[in-house]
Protein backbone atom coordinates (compact mmCIF):
# COMPACT_ATOMS: atom_id res chain seq x y z
CA UNK A 1 0.00 0.00 0.00
CA UNK A 2 1.12 3.09 -0.59
CA UNK A 3 2.48 5.46 2.56
CA UNK A 4 2.45 9.21 2.21
CA UNK A 5 4.45 11.78 4.74
CA UNK A 6 2.77 15.41 4.38
CA UNK A 7 1.78 14.62 0.83
CA UNK A 8 5.30 13.52 -0.63
CA UNK A 9 6.29 10.21 -2.20
CA UNK A 10 8.01 7.37 0.03
CA UNK A 11 10.44 4.99 -1.02
CA UNK A 12 8.27 2.28 -0.79
CA UNK A 13 5.80 3.74 -2.93
CA UNK A 14 8.78 4.17 -5.66
CA UNK A 15 10.28 2.09 -8.53
CA UNK A 16 13.86 2.55 -9.55
CA UNK A 17 14.27 5.47 -11.90
CA UNK A 18 13.94 4.29 -15.93
CA UNK A 19 16.94 3.40 -18.07
CA UNK A 20 17.76 6.01 -20.86
CA UNK A 21 16.12 9.19 -18.60
CA UNK A 22 17.96 12.01 -17.87
CA UNK A 23 18.28 12.94 -13.57
CA UNK A 24 15.28 15.38 -12.43
CA UNK A 25 16.17 18.70 -12.76
CA UNK A 26 15.99 19.51 -9.39
CA UNK A 27 17.64 17.05 -7.52
CA UNK A 28 20.83 17.78 -9.52
CA UNK A 29 21.35 20.36 -6.84
CA UNK A 30 23.92 19.13 -4.71
CA UNK A 31 22.64 19.89 -1.55
CA UNK A 32 19.36 17.91 -2.66
CA UNK A 33 21.03 15.31 -4.35
CA UNK A 34 23.38 14.65 -1.29
CA UNK A 35 20.52 14.00 1.37
CA UNK A 36 19.15 11.78 -1.10
CA UNK A 37 22.13 9.72 -1.29
CA UNK A 38 22.45 9.58 2.53
CA UNK A 39 18.96 7.86 2.24
CA UNK A 40 20.66 4.68 0.78
CA UNK A 41 23.09 4.09 3.86
CA UNK A 42 25.60 3.46 1.44
CA UNK A 43 28.37 2.69 3.73
CA UNK A 44 26.04 -0.57 4.95
CA UNK A 45 26.54 -1.57 1.27
CA UNK A 46 30.29 -1.79 1.05
CA UNK A 47 31.64 -5.45 0.04
CA UNK A 48 27.78 -6.39 -0.54
CA UNK A 49 27.81 -9.79 -2.17
CA UNK A 50 24.92 -9.13 -4.78
CA UNK A 51 26.92 -6.07 -5.80
CA UNK A 52 30.10 -8.12 -6.26
CA UNK A 53 28.81 -10.22 -8.55
CA UNK A 54 27.40 -7.69 -10.58
CA UNK A 55 30.65 -5.68 -11.03
CA UNK A 56 32.46 -8.86 -11.55
CA UNK A 57 29.80 -9.51 -14.26
CA UNK A 58 30.24 -5.65 -15.95
CA UNK A 59 34.08 -6.69 -16.36
CA UNK A 60 33.81 -10.10 -18.01
CA UNK A 61 31.32 -9.30 -20.28
CA UNK A 62 33.01 -5.66 -21.49
CA UNK A 63 36.25 -7.81 -21.57
CA UNK A 64 37.97 -5.08 -18.93
CA UNK A 65 40.05 -6.10 -16.11
CA UNK A 66 38.05 -3.71 -13.91
CA UNK A 67 34.76 -2.82 -12.80
CA UNK A 68 33.52 -0.91 -9.95
CA UNK A 69 30.01 -0.03 -8.08
CA UNK A 70 30.39 3.93 -7.44
CA UNK A 71 28.71 6.55 -5.69
CA UNK A 72 29.63 9.98 -5.65
CA UNK A 73 29.89 12.04 -2.62
CA UNK A 74 30.81 15.81 -1.58
CA UNK A 75 34.65 14.90 -1.67
CA UNK A 76 35.07 11.24 -2.90
CA UNK A 77 33.64 8.23 -5.01
CA UNK A 78 33.49 5.18 -3.03
CA UNK A 79 33.03 1.83 -4.36
CA UNK A 80 30.81 -0.17 -3.14
CA UNK A 81 31.99 -3.19 -4.74
CA UNK A 82 34.33 -3.87 -7.71
CA UNK A 83 36.63 -6.07 -9.55
CA UNK A 84 40.36 -5.58 -10.36
CA UNK A 85 40.54 -2.50 -7.97
CA UNK A 86 42.49 -2.59 -5.09
CA UNK A 87 40.78 1.32 -3.33
CA UNK A 88 37.91 1.37 -1.69
CA UNK A 89 37.77 5.13 -2.82
CA UNK A 90 39.20 7.93 -4.98
CA UNK A 91 38.75 11.94 -5.17
CA UNK A 92 35.64 13.16 -6.38
CA UNK A 93 37.96 15.71 -8.79
CA UNK A 94 39.32 12.41 -10.84
CA UNK A 95 35.74 10.76 -10.87
CA UNK A 96 34.96 9.62 -14.61
CA UNK A 97 31.65 8.47 -12.73
CA UNK A 98 30.79 12.07 -11.37
CA UNK A 99 30.37 13.09 -14.89
CA UNK A 100 28.62 9.50 -16.24
CA UNK A 101 25.94 10.06 -13.09
CA UNK A 102 24.31 13.34 -14.93
CA UNK A 103 23.17 11.85 -18.15
CA UNK A 104 20.37 8.89 -18.15
CA UNK A 105 22.72 7.44 -21.31
CA UNK A 106 25.82 5.30 -21.52
CA UNK A 107 29.30 7.65 -21.15
CA UNK A 108 32.16 5.51 -22.71
CA UNK A 109 35.29 7.45 -23.59
CA UNK A 110 37.34 5.21 -25.93
CA UNK A 111 40.87 7.39 -25.17
CA UNK A 112 41.22 9.09 -21.86
CA UNK A 113 44.14 11.26 -23.21
CA UNK A 114 42.25 12.32 -26.10
CA UNK A 115 39.11 13.77 -24.11
CA UNK A 116 39.83 17.60 -22.71
CA UNK A 117 37.42 16.86 -19.78
CA UNK A 118 39.70 13.94 -18.27
CA UNK A 119 43.21 14.49 -19.68
CA UNK A 120 44.96 15.79 -16.63
CA UNK A 121 43.13 13.56 -14.43
CA UNK A 122 45.54 12.00 -11.81
CA UNK A 123 43.50 8.61 -12.95
CA UNK A 124 45.12 9.46 -16.49
CA UNK A 125 48.36 10.72 -16.06
CA UNK A 126 49.63 8.84 -12.97
CA UNK A 127 50.55 5.25 -12.58
CA UNK A 128 47.24 4.45 -12.48
CA UNK A 129 47.43 4.85 -16.55
CA UNK A 130 43.52 5.15 -17.21
CA UNK A 131 42.19 4.91 -20.71
CA UNK A 132 39.37 3.38 -21.29
CA UNK A 133 35.81 4.19 -19.61
CA UNK A 134 32.67 3.04 -19.56
CA UNK A 135 30.13 3.94 -17.04
CA UNK A 136 26.25 3.11 -16.80
CA UNK A 137 24.63 6.06 -14.64
CA UNK A 138 23.03 4.90 -11.21
CA UNK A 139 20.13 7.42 -10.88
CA UNK A 140 17.86 7.21 -7.18
CA UNK A 141 14.37 6.43 -7.34
CA UNK A 142 13.38 10.01 -7.29
CA UNK A 143 15.77 10.60 -10.19
CA UNK A 144 19.01 12.27 -8.03
CA UNK A 145 21.74 11.45 -10.02
CA UNK A 146 24.00 8.80 -7.05
CA UNK A 147 26.95 7.49 -9.02
CA UNK A 148 27.54 5.16 -12.08
CA UNK A 149 28.57 1.00 -12.83
CA UNK A 150 31.11 1.02 -14.86
CA UNK A 151 34.15 -0.20 -16.38
CA UNK A 152 37.52 0.55 -17.85
CA UNK A 153 40.49 -0.74 -18.89
CA UNK A 154 44.48 0.66 -19.13
CA UNK A 155 44.40 0.02 -23.07
CA UNK A 156 42.63 2.77 -25.22
CA UNK A 157 39.27 1.53 -27.42
CA UNK A 158 38.84 3.16 -30.38
CA UNK A 159 36.15 1.20 -31.08
CA UNK A 160 34.49 1.64 -27.47
CA UNK A 161 31.69 -1.53 -26.86
CA UNK A 162 30.00 -3.57 -28.86
CA UNK A 163 25.83 -3.25 -28.81
CA UNK A 164 25.50 -6.26 -26.66
CA UNK A 165 28.23 -5.13 -23.85
CA UNK A 166 26.66 -1.72 -24.52
CA UNK A 167 23.05 -3.40 -23.61
CA UNK A 168 24.21 -5.58 -21.22
CA UNK A 169 25.98 -2.70 -19.20
CA UNK A 170 22.44 -0.97 -18.86
CA UNK A 171 20.62 -4.27 -17.89
CA UNK A 172 23.04 -4.68 -15.50
CA UNK A 173 23.03 -0.53 -13.64
CA UNK A 174 18.84 -1.22 -13.13
CA UNK A 175 19.92 -4.70 -11.19
CA UNK A 176 22.65 -2.21 -9.36
CA UNK A 177 19.69 0.09 -8.91
CA UNK A 178 17.40 -2.11 -7.55
CA UNK A 179 19.84 -3.89 -5.16
CA UNK A 180 20.04 -0.09 -4.00
CA UNK A 181 16.72 0.59 -3.83
CA UNK A 182 15.83 -2.57 -2.39
CA UNK A 183 18.46 -1.76 0.65
CA UNK A 184 16.74 1.70 0.85
CA UNK A 185 13.27 0.00 1.24
CA UNK A 186 14.77 -2.59 4.01
CA UNK A 187 16.10 0.31 6.01
CA UNK A 188 13.21 2.55 5.67
CA UNK A 189 11.22 -0.75 7.20
CA UNK A 190 13.72 -1.09 9.78
CA UNK A 191 13.58 2.34 10.84
CA UNK A 192 9.80 2.31 10.70
CA UNK A 193 9.44 -0.68 12.69
CA UNK A 194 12.04 0.71 15.11
CA UNK A 195 9.89 3.67 15.84
CA UNK A 196 6.94 1.53 15.98
CA UNK A 197 8.39 -0.28 18.61
CA UNK A 198 9.61 2.83 20.74
CA UNK A 199 5.95 4.20 20.67
CA UNK A 200 4.53 1.08 21.66
CA UNK A 201 7.62 0.67 24.27
CA UNK A 202 6.81 4.12 25.46
CA UNK A 203 3.09 3.72 26.07
CA UNK A 204 3.50 0.54 27.48
CA UNK A 205 5.95 1.84 30.13
CA UNK A 206 3.39 4.95 30.68
CA UNK A 207 0.18 3.15 31.63
CA UNK A 208 -0.65 3.23 34.89
CA UNK A 209 -1.04 -0.35 35.52
CA UNK A 210 1.99 -3.45 35.28
CA UNK A 211 1.93 -4.98 32.19
CA UNK A 212 3.41 -8.65 31.79
CA UNK A 213 4.12 -11.09 29.07
CA UNK A 214 5.20 -14.76 28.84
CA UNK A 215 5.53 -17.35 26.65
CA UNK A 216 4.14 -20.80 26.49
CA UNK A 217 4.21 -22.50 29.97
CA UNK A 218 3.94 -19.11 31.95
CA UNK A 219 7.97 -18.02 30.78
CA UNK A 220 7.75 -15.05 31.83
CA UNK A 221 9.53 -12.95 29.47
CA UNK A 222 8.69 -9.05 30.15
CA UNK A 223 7.48 -6.36 32.14
CA UNK A 224 7.12 -2.80 31.88
CA UNK A 225 8.73 -0.02 33.93
CA UNK A 226 6.09 -0.02 36.12
CA UNK A 227 6.75 -3.34 37.65
CA UNK A 228 10.06 -2.02 39.41
CA UNK A 229 8.43 1.49 40.29
CA UNK A 230 6.24 -0.47 42.04
CA UNK A 231 8.04 -3.39 43.58
CA UNK A 232 11.52 -2.66 43.14
CA UNK A 233 12.52 -5.79 42.22
CA UNK A 234 14.01 -7.62 38.79
CA UNK A 235 11.83 -9.02 36.39
CA UNK A 236 9.54 -12.59 37.19
CA UNK A 237 11.11 -15.69 35.20
CA UNK A 238 9.18 -18.25 36.65
CA UNK A 239 5.63 -18.85 38.95
CA UNK A 240 7.40 -19.13 42.21
CA UNK A 241 9.16 -15.96 41.37
CA UNK A 242 5.76 -14.13 42.10
CA UNK A 243 5.93 -15.40 45.54
CA UNK A 244 8.06 -11.97 46.63
CA UNK A 245 5.54 -10.01 45.76
CA UNK A 246 1.49 -11.74 46.33
CA UNK A 247 0.37 -11.54 50.18
CA UNK A 248 1.20 -15.03 51.43
CA UNK A 249 -2.54 -15.30 52.69
CA UNK A 250 -3.10 -15.19 48.48
CA UNK A 251 -0.58 -16.78 47.18
CA UNK A 252 -1.59 -20.36 47.43
CA UNK A 253 -4.90 -19.38 46.73
CA UNK A 254 -4.30 -17.98 43.58
CA UNK A 255 -1.62 -20.19 42.52
CA UNK A 256 -3.33 -22.80 41.12
CA UNK A 257 -5.73 -20.93 39.64
CA UNK A 258 -3.53 -19.45 37.60
CA UNK A 259 -1.72 -23.18 36.62
CA UNK A 260 -5.51 -23.92 35.76
CA UNK A 261 -5.60 -21.35 33.18
CA UNK A 262 -2.61 -21.96 31.96
CA UNK A 263 -3.11 -25.79 31.41
CA UNK A 264 -6.24 -24.94 29.86
CA UNK A 265 -5.38 -21.95 27.63
CA UNK A 266 -8.17 -20.01 29.23
CA UNK A 267 -8.74 -16.59 31.08
CA UNK A 268 -7.43 -15.71 34.19
CA UNK A 269 -8.80 -13.26 36.43
CA UNK A 270 -8.23 -13.07 40.40
CA UNK A 271 -7.59 -10.32 43.41
CA UNK A 272 -4.99 -10.16 45.57
CA UNK A 273 -2.66 -8.13 47.65
CA UNK A 274 0.91 -6.71 45.85
CA UNK A 275 3.66 -6.42 48.30
CA UNK A 276 5.11 -2.58 46.97
CA UNK A 277 8.53 -1.53 46.92
CA UNK A 278 7.92 0.03 50.93
CA UNK A 279 6.93 -3.27 52.30
CA UNK A 280 3.25 -2.52 52.26
CA UNK A 281 0.21 -4.28 50.49
CA UNK A 282 -1.82 -2.72 47.99
CA UNK A 283 -5.06 -4.51 46.11
CA UNK A 284 -4.71 -5.51 42.84
CA UNK A 285 -7.25 -7.05 40.30
CA UNK A 286 -4.55 -9.50 38.31
CA UNK A 287 -5.92 -10.60 34.49
CA UNK A 288 -4.49 -12.93 31.79
CA UNK A 289 -5.77 -14.37 28.64
CA UNK A 290 -3.51 -16.49 26.11
CA UNK A 291 -2.95 -15.56 22.51
CA UNK A 292 -4.45 -19.10 21.73
CA UNK A 293 -6.20 -22.03 22.91
CA UNK A 294 -3.73 -24.22 22.92
CA UNK A 295 -1.60 -24.61 25.98
CA UNK A 296 1.46 -25.79 24.05
CA UNK A 297 1.85 -22.59 22.39
CA UNK A 298 -0.34 -20.12 23.77
CA UNK A 299 1.55 -16.75 24.79
CA UNK A 300 0.13 -14.86 28.22
CA UNK A 301 -0.55 -11.11 28.20
CA UNK A 302 -1.34 -10.09 31.73
CA UNK A 303 -2.16 -6.52 33.27
CA UNK A 304 -1.52 -6.01 37.30
CA UNK A 305 -4.37 -3.20 38.31
CA UNK A 306 -4.59 -1.10 41.57
CA UNK A 307 -7.97 -1.65 42.76
CA UNK A 308 -6.50 -0.48 46.47
CA UNK A 309 -8.58 2.60 47.09
CA UNK A 310 -11.62 0.91 45.57
CA UNK A 311 -11.46 -2.28 47.56
CA UNK A 312 -10.73 -0.34 50.61
CA UNK A 313 -14.13 1.77 49.90
CA UNK A 314 -16.20 -0.58 49.21
CA UNK A 315 -15.13 -2.65 52.55
CA UNK A 316 -15.85 0.63 53.92
CA UNK A 317 -19.31 1.03 52.62
CA UNK A 318 -20.20 -2.68 53.45
CA UNK A 319 -19.71 -1.99 57.08
CA UNK A 320 -21.94 1.11 56.80
CA UNK A 321 -24.73 -1.09 55.26
CA UNK A 322 -23.91 -3.71 57.96
CA UNK A 323 -24.68 -1.20 60.68
CA UNK A 324 -27.53 0.82 58.74
CA UNK A 325 -29.85 -2.73 57.77
CA UNK A 326 -28.87 -3.99 61.70
CA UNK A 327 -30.79 -0.48 62.76
CA UNK A 328 -33.48 -0.75 59.85
CA UNK A 329 -34.39 -4.17 60.89
CA UNK A 330 -34.40 -2.78 64.42
CA UNK A 331 -36.94 -0.09 62.85
CA UNK A 332 -38.93 -2.78 61.64
CA UNK A 333 -39.04 -4.87 64.99
CA UNK A 334 -40.37 -2.02 66.74
CA UNK A 335 -43.12 -1.22 64.66
CA UNK A 336 -44.12 -5.04 64.32
CA UNK A 337 -44.10 -4.84 68.34
CA UNK A 338 -46.21 -1.68 68.19
CA UNK A 339 -48.66 -3.56 65.99
CA UNK A 340 -48.69 -6.63 68.31
CA UNK A 341 -49.23 -4.31 71.39
CA UNK A 342 -52.39 -2.36 70.27
CA UNK A 343 -53.61 -6.01 68.71
CA UNK A 344 -53.18 -7.62 71.63
CA UNK A 345 -56.56 -8.93 72.85
CA UNK A 346 -58.76 -7.46 69.85
CA UNK A 347 -59.97 -9.94 67.62
CA UNK A 348 -61.16 -7.72 64.96
CA UNK A 349 -57.62 -5.74 65.12
CA UNK A 350 -55.98 -9.32 65.35
CA UNK A 351 -56.45 -10.14 61.85
CA UNK A 352 -55.58 -6.70 60.48
CA UNK A 353 -52.52 -6.79 62.45
CA UNK A 354 -51.29 -10.10 61.59
CA UNK A 355 -51.34 -9.34 57.76
CA UNK A 356 -49.08 -5.70 58.56
CA UNK A 357 -47.09 -7.79 60.28
CA UNK A 358 -46.32 -9.81 57.31
CA UNK A 359 -46.27 -7.33 54.76
CA UNK A 360 -43.48 -5.53 57.04
CA UNK A 361 -41.43 -8.58 57.67
CA UNK A 362 -41.30 -8.89 53.45
CA UNK A 363 -40.09 -5.19 53.26
CA UNK A 364 -37.42 -5.96 55.98
CA UNK A 365 -36.96 -8.69 53.79
CA UNK A 366 -36.47 -6.85 50.47
CA UNK A 367 -34.06 -4.39 52.73
CA UNK A 368 -31.67 -6.82 54.09
CA UNK A 369 -30.68 -8.29 50.76
CA UNK A 370 -30.84 -4.48 48.70
CA UNK A 371 -28.62 -2.83 51.40
CA UNK A 372 -26.00 -5.76 51.27
CA UNK A 373 -23.42 -3.39 49.48
CA UNK A 374 -20.63 -5.98 48.74
CA UNK A 375 -22.66 -7.50 46.56
CA UNK A 376 -24.28 -5.21 44.43
CA UNK A 377 -23.35 -6.70 41.59
CA UNK A 378 -26.14 -10.09 42.53
CA UNK A 379 -28.70 -7.22 42.70
CA UNK A 380 -31.01 -9.84 40.27
CA UNK A 381 -34.43 -9.80 40.41
CA UNK A 382 -34.64 -13.66 40.45
CA UNK A 383 -32.04 -13.26 43.84
CA UNK A 384 -34.82 -10.87 45.70
CA UNK A 385 -37.48 -13.17 44.82
CA UNK A 386 -35.31 -15.78 46.60
CA UNK A 387 -35.49 -13.61 49.45
CA UNK A 388 -39.21 -12.80 49.67
CA UNK A 389 -40.45 -16.51 48.74
CA UNK A 390 -37.91 -18.28 51.40
CA UNK A 391 -40.64 -18.70 54.02
CA UNK A 392 -42.79 -20.27 51.51
CA UNK A 393 -40.51 -22.89 50.61
CA UNK A 394 -37.69 -21.50 47.89
CA UNK A 395 -34.94 -21.96 47.95
CA UNK A 396 -33.79 -25.86 49.26
CA UNK A 397 -37.24 -27.06 48.26
CA UNK A 398 -40.03 -27.41 45.66
CA UNK A 399 -42.97 -25.38 46.91
CA UNK A 400 -41.62 -22.58 45.03
CA UNK A 401 -39.81 -22.48 41.52
CA UNK A 402 -37.64 -19.60 40.45
CA UNK A 403 -36.26 -19.91 36.88
CA UNK A 404 -34.95 -16.97 33.97
CA UNK A 405 -32.70 -14.37 32.93
CA UNK A 406 -30.98 -12.01 34.58
CA UNK A 407 -32.24 -8.63 35.45
CA UNK A 408 -30.84 -5.85 37.32
CA UNK A 409 -32.82 -3.64 39.66
CA UNK A 410 -32.51 -0.32 41.20
CA UNK A 411 -33.08 0.42 45.36
CA UNK A 412 -36.14 2.19 44.65
CA UNK A 413 -37.61 -0.81 43.00
CA UNK A 414 -36.82 -3.12 45.65
CA UNK A 415 -39.81 -2.00 47.70
CA UNK A 416 -43.15 -2.56 45.62
CA UNK A 417 -41.85 -5.32 44.58
CA UNK A 418 -40.92 -6.59 48.03
CA UNK A 419 -45.01 -5.51 48.00
CA UNK A 420 -46.20 -7.01 45.30
CA UNK A 421 -44.90 -10.36 45.95
CA UNK A 422 -45.51 -10.63 49.46
CA UNK A 423 -49.46 -9.98 48.48
CA UNK A 424 -48.77 -12.96 45.80
CA UNK A 425 -47.01 -15.52 48.03
CA UNK A 426 -49.58 -14.61 51.18
CA UNK A 427 -53.01 -14.99 48.72
CA UNK A 428 -51.43 -18.25 47.67
CA UNK A 429 -50.63 -19.37 51.04
CA UNK A 430 -54.09 -18.73 51.89
CA UNK A 431 -56.36 -19.51 48.84
CA UNK A 432 -53.92 -20.59 46.26
CA UNK A 433 -51.65 -23.29 45.55
CA UNK A 434 -49.36 -23.04 48.24
CA UNK A 435 -52.32 -23.90 50.99
CA UNK A 436 -52.05 -27.47 49.48
CA UNK A 437 -48.91 -29.78 50.31
CA UNK A 438 -48.77 -31.12 46.90
CA UNK A 439 -48.86 -27.39 45.47
CA UNK A 440 -46.38 -25.42 43.73
CA UNK A 441 -45.56 -21.64 42.22
CA UNK A 442 -43.37 -21.59 39.50
CA UNK A 443 -42.10 -17.99 38.64
CA UNK A 444 -40.38 -17.29 35.59
CA UNK A 445 -37.80 -13.96 34.88
CA UNK A 446 -38.00 -13.22 31.11
CA UNK A 447 -35.43 -10.37 29.83
CA UNK A 448 -36.83 -8.37 26.68
CA UNK A 449 -35.07 -5.21 25.01
CA UNK A 450 -36.42 -2.52 26.83
CA UNK A 451 -38.90 -5.15 29.67
CA UNK A 452 -39.07 -7.77 32.07
CA UNK A 453 -41.91 -10.26 32.01
CA UNK A 454 -42.19 -12.56 35.54
CA UNK A 455 -44.70 -15.34 34.92
CA UNK A 456 -46.47 -16.48 38.35
CA UNK A 457 -47.89 -19.81 37.76
CA UNK A 458 -50.02 -21.52 40.42
CA UNK A 459 -50.49 -25.62 40.14
CA UNK A 460 -52.31 -28.34 42.21
CA UNK A 461 -54.15 -25.89 44.83
CA UNK A 462 -57.72 -25.41 44.55
CA UNK A 463 -60.19 -24.52 42.17
CA UNK A 464 -59.38 -20.92 41.33
CA UNK A 465 -62.14 -18.03 40.77
CA UNK A 466 -61.71 -14.50 40.03
CA UNK A 467 -62.73 -12.26 43.19
CA UNK A 468 -66.22 -10.94 43.05
CA UNK A 469 -64.40 -7.22 44.10
CA UNK A 470 -60.80 -5.97 44.68
CA UNK A 471 -59.24 -5.95 47.94
CA UNK A 472 -57.33 -3.93 49.38
CA UNK A 473 -54.44 -6.20 48.88
CA UNK A 474 -55.52 -6.46 45.22
CA UNK A 475 -55.43 -2.45 44.98
CA UNK A 476 -51.66 -1.94 46.94
CA UNK A 477 -50.33 -4.73 44.17
CA UNK A 478 -52.05 -3.06 41.40
CA UNK A 479 -51.09 0.50 42.61
CA UNK A 480 -47.16 -0.73 43.49
CA UNK A 481 -46.69 -2.20 39.41
CA UNK A 482 -48.83 0.75 37.87
CA UNK A 483 -47.78 3.74 39.51
CA UNK A 484 -44.58 3.11 41.32
CA UNK A 485 -43.08 0.68 38.36
CA UNK A 486 -44.73 1.67 35.63
CA UNK A 487 -46.26 -1.54 34.45
CA UNK A 488 -49.13 -3.71 34.09
CA UNK A 489 -50.84 -6.74 34.93
CA UNK A 490 -52.81 -9.32 33.64
CA UNK A 491 -54.31 -12.44 35.63
CA UNK A 492 -56.24 -15.38 35.06
CA UNK A 493 -58.00 -17.79 36.97
CA UNK A 494 -57.52 -20.88 35.53
CA UNK A 495 -58.92 -24.90 36.71
CA UNK A 496 -54.95 -25.22 37.66
CA UNK A 497 -54.30 -22.63 39.73
CA UNK A 498 -53.95 -18.33 39.21
CA UNK A 499 -51.79 -17.40 36.24
CA UNK A 500 -50.11 -14.31 36.58
CA UNK A 501 -48.49 -11.97 33.53
CA UNK A 502 -46.52 -9.03 34.85
CA UNK A 503 -44.65 -6.76 32.53
CA UNK A 504 -41.73 -4.03 34.04
CA UNK A 505 -39.83 -1.63 31.94
CA UNK A 506 -36.40 -1.72 32.56
CA UNK A 507 -36.03 1.93 32.65
CA UNK A 508 -38.08 1.73 36.33
CA UNK A 509 -36.61 -1.05 37.16
CA UNK A 510 -33.06 0.24 37.33
CA UNK A 511 -33.85 3.43 39.05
Amino acid sequence: MAARKGGVLTVSELSPWPSGTDPAAHLCDEEQRLVTLASYAPSELFGDAELARLARFAAHLCDTPSATVTLVEAERQIFLASEGVTVSETPRSTSFCAHAMQKGELLIVPDATQDPRFAEFRLVTGEEHLRFYAGAPLISAEGAPLGALCVFDIVARPEGLTPVQREGLSVLAEAVKRRLLAHRQAGEATDAIRVSAQRLQSMIDSVPDIAWSAGPGARFDYVNARWRERTGLAAPRHIEDWRAVIHPDEFERTRPKFVDAIQQAKPFEDEWRMRQGDGSYRWVLSRAVPSTDDPETARWFGTLTDIDDATRLSKERELLAGELAHRIKNIFSVVMGLIALHARGDETHAVFAEALTDTIRALSRAQDFTLQINRIEEKDLKGLLDALMEPYGAPGANAVKISGDRVSFGARAATPLALVFHEMATNAAKYGALSEAEGTVDIRVSREVESATITWQETGGPTTQPPQSEGFGSRLMRMAIENQLGGAIESSWQATGLRAVITLPLGRLSD
